[in-house]
């Protein structure tokens, strides 16, 4: 068993949670009601399942990694992967947050804090 990238998978389960009930309700749904144009509205539509997609199969695969899951090549590469994803993701929200007019930005636009943690429990578990 590998605690830390086990650790990172829960946090990634909170996040995937979060993302199809608060995301839903609160993001999804309310642009989706919006009038914007139908084009920009279903490919953001597109993108929130683009990104329900890997974060339920990132988050599969680092449960899996954590509780031992064997695979033929290993599994750094694979998690190495997801934890620069989710980097990635902390980062560029963290920034257009930061760039916002929203009061306390950092703390209203909170995911990164969640994508933060997944990416070092997961090279924490790499090391």
């Amino acid at each position: 068993m590998n605690w830390f990238i086990f650790i990172a998978g829960i946090i990634a389960t909170m996040t995937v949670v979060g993302h199809f009930t608060v995301g839903r309700k609160d993001f999804l749904m309310p642009l989706l009601d919006s009038s914007i144009d139908d084009l920009p509205k279903k490919v953001l539509h597109c993108m929130f399942h683009y990104i329900s997609a890997f974060l339920v199969i990132s988050t599969l695969a680092l449960l899996a990694v954590g509780v031992g899951v064997k695979f033929k090549s290993g599994y750094t590469l694979l998690v190495d992967f997801i934890a620069i994803h989710y980097a990635t993701f902390a980062v560029a929200q963290l920034v257009i947050a930061l760039r916002s007019k929203i009061p306390s930005p950092a703390f209203k636009l909170f995911h990164w804090i969640f994508f933060s943690l997944t990416a070092i429990f997961a090279w924490l578990g790499i090391l």
